[in-house]
């Protein structure tokens, strides 16, 4: 007998209770939260299994011992799988791990079905013995491969699906046996098994643990594409995100054609990676160097530029700093910021009033960053000092000039996490000079000249835009 309970679940974001609310209590929308019946199979009872698959509670019960010593598991058979993308490689610690499954999130439209398809076609490519199962339930077949032919992804050996069923999912998965199966996306596919909506939690529950309990089970990687809500999370039961062996996120302006993949959670590799792509209308392709894509191309001197290095993950990235200083005609000078945080700017300016000497408090100001860059890391404090300075006084500062370190209240300049990282990555970019905090470890960098400051003035003095 079925036992059928009554729950109610948030349309936008997945959040379930056991009462109605006016207001969910997660994404806090006003109208979202429905009722709905939610058929949990009873304990004695087994899951309807699709053709060809035993179900989970039966398979379970045929195994006559499941625990086996450590040092007698193979572990021959656990090479990586390369997805053709050195960057998504790093992400993950090196490739795919076989049998685990890998959720992709990330904005509509942000590129990540391309993604994927363009992974499915590099792995297709280098498996001529092995096939790649691609499922969409949000497109048809002819769809995808439509967008296969644009992104260059034609594969003899690429098997495409369109379905929302989850047992004829699994099916196909234990039928074919690919090399590598992906899943478009967890919250469009349906199960029988149990009632709730599409993409309700119940559903996304239950499908999330059978593609795991298939993929450990075959020993297959599975690539699972999960939607976001408004603020960015998951879509979806939290318990999503613990289940599966790796989060990646990713990220992006739609403006703009640079993506980030970060890994949020991986069971197989670290959590500060980040891979950098760029979006075309031919596909992804990915940014090994991306210290191109956040300086400006001017080889002159310009006034009200600076730049500094932050780090993201591993890497160190240039950011360019580009401020703009006009006489106000406002009562409230107009303070505009992109890439760089607000109340940052605010207090950057009281600082350089008070310790620097060089007011703009009536000033509009307006501060930005190259190519959709972020400037809000403590470390980039004293280059946007140092533009919004050379901005106000008109004298450029060195294009070969970085400037690296966090300014506090009192105008000293405070050290920052990983400098050394930073300073010798300025020097592979070519960069003479670099105004830097006190090092507690001197470093010697061949070809650049470090120039060690510990206040306001003196570092202003040393970039020459006082």
């Amino acid at each position: 007998m079925v036992k059928s309970a009554t729950r109610y679940v948030c349309s936008e974001c997945g959040w379930d209770g056991l009462k109605w609310v006016g207001r969910c209590p997660q994404c806090g929308q006003w109208g979202t939260v429905e009722e709905f019946h939610e058929a949990r199979p009873a304990a004695s009872s087994s899951r309807t299994a699709a053709p060809g698959r035993t179900s989970r509670t039966q398979a379970a019960a045929s195994i006559v011992s499941a625990a086996t010593p450590i040092t007698q598991i193979d572990t021959s058979t656990a090479s990586r799988l390369s997805t053709g993308f050195g960057e998504f490689d790093r992400v993950l610690g090196g490739g795919i791990v076989p049998g685990s499954v890998v959720l992709i999130a990330g904005e509509p439209g942000i590129g990540k079905s391309t993604l994927l398809l363009e992974t499915a076609g590099n792995i297709a490519a280098g498996q001529p013995n092995g096939s790649v199962l691609y499922v969409s339930g949000e497109e048809s077949q002819a769809q995808v491969r439509l967008r296969a032919s644009r992104v260059n992804a034609m594969e003899q050996n690429l098997l495409l699906a369109s379905t929302t069923d989850l047992a004829t999912v699994l099916g196909l998965i234990e039928r074919t046996r690919p090399t590598l199966a992906i899943v478009d996306s967890a919250q469009t596919i349906v199960s029988q098994d149990v009632d709730g909506i599409s993409g309700g939690s119940t559903q996304v529950r239950e499908v999330a643990s059978a593609l795991i309990d298939t993929a450990k089970t075959l020993d297959i990687p599975v690539l699972l594409v999960g939607h976001v809500t408004k603020d960015g999370s998951i879509a979806g039961p939290r318990t999503l995100e613990h289940l599966v062996d790796v989060v990646c996120q990713f990220e992006g302006d739609p403006e703009t054609a640079l993506r980030m993949l970060r890994a949020v959670k991986n069971r197989f590799g670290p959590t500060d990676e980040v891979g950098c792509f760029d979006m075309s209308g031919e596909g992804i392709e990915e940014v090994s160097d991306p210290s191109g894509l956040f300086l400006s191309s001017a080889d002159e001197r310009v006034e009200g530029t600076c730049v500094t290095f932050t780090l993201d993950g591993h890497r160190s990235l240039p950011i360019e700093i580009q401020a703009l200083v006009t006489s106000s005609v406002l009562p409230t000078p107009r303070r505009a910021v992109v890439g760089v945080e607000t109340n940052r700017i605010a207090m950057l300016t009281a600082v350089l009033y008070r310790h620097g000497k060089v007011n703009l408090l009536a000033n509009d100001l307006y501060v930005s960053t190259i190519a959709g860059g972020l400037a809000k890391e403590p470390a980039c404090d004293l280059a946007i000092v140092a533009a919004l300075a050379s901005a106000a006084r008109s004298k450029p500062i060195a294009r070969d000039t970085c400037a690296i370190g966090e300014i506090s209240l009192t105008g000293q300049i405070r050290p920052v996490p990983r400098l050394e990282h930073r300073l010798r990555e300025a020097a592979r970019l070519g960069f003479a000079t670099a105004v830097v905090p006190p090092m507690r470890k001197r470093v010697t960098i061949e070809g650049l000249r470090i120039v060690e400051v510990t206040h306001l003035r003196d570092a202003l003095e040393s970039l020459g835009v006082v």
